[in-house]
């Protein structure tokens, strides 16, 4: 039976707090597939299609063709940043996208600015910068993001909204007694605790708005219980953490590959080079920390050690990170793989990713933000795990273990997608030729 779905009527507001490389390569991505010099390429929103029924009926419309999915034409992007640079200067400074491209988009581009951020160089050391929000405390703080999205809204005509953590990686912090219960989280804000960063604010100040959050980094954010049970209160969708993009993407693309071959695997080493605003923020060991929890666990997940001990209980498995200021936002990832086959003999595979890391980033974004317009307009709520797909570090409900195997995320969005229009679910168990 299907979903009842609210039609996307009007604009969808985006709003991206960090707006930098990322973000401007998102919007300036998006008007130019609106003004016909580009195309989506690497959208599953856009350019993903979806089997529907047996194979033998040749049914496989575009993703957006088949659910009611916002026009990217209806999109309004807004945002926050410690920086006042317009978003044609910061893609400028970010060197992503080339000088005729932006040329251009140079109108639209100039006419988003950034509205001032929420920040605390504690919890992002590497950079800094003069567009900042002041205030009592942290709780000040939220409200004053609380009202530039009521702002924000209204002054764009904007029908809904969603919020995208495009932000830096922050130091890494815990769970503790603050994040348990909304009364602490609310307390803490009040009091402007330790364990609460400028990423809890947004995410904060986003569901008290009824507006879906996504996190695009490995901050806790809205990872933690009072997170949750705010969201479910307040009928939002979340989802995160971290967006899944090179070097990771890699590895859920490979692991499982070798997985079901039964092929063993001793050793993982992975570095990466890069040089963007994201390599000088993670040259910061407690940034680094938030990204290594998040990096290392997508090979265990996936490799199920305890469940296939004489295969992969010993693999040593090493991340490294390193800021090379010239390679730009073209990230660099090296992997060297030492596996075992038939009797125990030894292997190795090398995989060098020469990769844009906001050229892969960027289409995540805007995947995000529809499909989680998509999931607030169908009455989903709370943790949004059929979006796994887009990250590193999944959120899932408490008790559960993370899928991490892109193939087995695919299905699920996908069935997920089946599943809100009331179409046959696809689990390719079927014992004829007809499955």
């Amino acid at each position: 039976m299907a979903t009842n779905i609210k039609q996307p009527t009007g604009k969808l507001g985006v709003l991206l707090p960090g707006m930098g490389a990322v973000a401007t390569t998102v919007i300036a991505g998006v008007y130019a597939v609106n003004k016909g010099i580009s195309k989506p390429i690497g959208s599953t929103t856009q350019m993903g299609t979806i089997r529907l029924g047996k194979r033998t009926e040749n049914r496989t419309p575009l993703i957006k063709d088949f659910v009611p999915l916002t026009n990217i034409k209806d999109i309004v992007f807004g945002g926050w940043d410690i920086f006042e640079d317009n978003m044609f200067q910061s893609a400028t400074n970010a060197g992503v996208l080339d000088r005729y491209l932006l040329e251009q988009l140079k109108p639209e581009l100039e006419a988003i600015k950034p509205m001032k951020a929420v920040f605390n160089k504690k919890y992002i050391t590497k950079i800094d910068g003069p567009n900042v929000k002041t205030g009592a405390n942290k709780m000040d703080l939220a409200e004053q993001v609380r009202q530039d999205i009521r702002d924000f809204k209204a002054k764009n005509n904007c029908d809904r909204l969603v919020m995208v953590w495009t932000g830096s990686t922050e130091i890494y912090i815990q769970e503790s007694e603050v994040h348990q219960t909304i009364a602490s989280l609310e307390e803490g804000l009040r009091n402007n605790h330790d364990d609460i960063p400028p990423s809890m604010i947004y995410a904060y100040a986003a569901i008290k708005e009824g507006v879906p959050y996504a996190n695009g980094a490995p901050n806790l954010s809205a990872d933690v219980p009072a997170m949750i049970q705010l969201a479910k209160e307040n009928n939002v969708p979340i989802c995160g953490k971290d967006f899944k993009t090179g070097q990771t993407l890699m590895k859920t693309i490979v692991a499982p590959g070798l997985k079901v071959r039964s092929l063993g695997i001793a050793g993982w080493f992975s570095t990466n080079i890069l040089g963007n605003r994201d390599g000088e923020v993670l040259d910061d060991p407690n940034s680094f920390k938030s990204k290594e929890v998040s990096k290392l666990g997508v090979i265990e997940s996936i490799l199920e050690p305890e469940k296939h001990p004489d295969l992969y209980k010993d693999l040593y498995h090493k991340v490294r990170i390193n800021y090379y200021p010239p390679h730009g936002d073209n990230k660099e990832g090296w992997d060297n793989i030492d596996i075992f086959g038939w009797l125990g003999y030894k292997m190795q595979i090398k995989i060098d990713f020469l990769c844009r890391d906001s050229i892969l980033a960027a289409p995540l974004v805007l995947d995000l933000a529809i499909f989680l317009d998509l999931a607030s307009r169908s009455n989903m709520s709370g943790i949004q795990e059929w979006l796994s797909f887009f990250f590193k570090s999944p959120q899932t409900k408490v008790g559960l273990n993370p899928i991490h195997d892109i193939f087995k995320q695919e299905m699920k969005m996908l069935n997920t997608l089946r599943h809100l229009k009331g179409e046959e679910l696809i689990t390719h168990l079927g014992l004829d030729y007809e499955d």
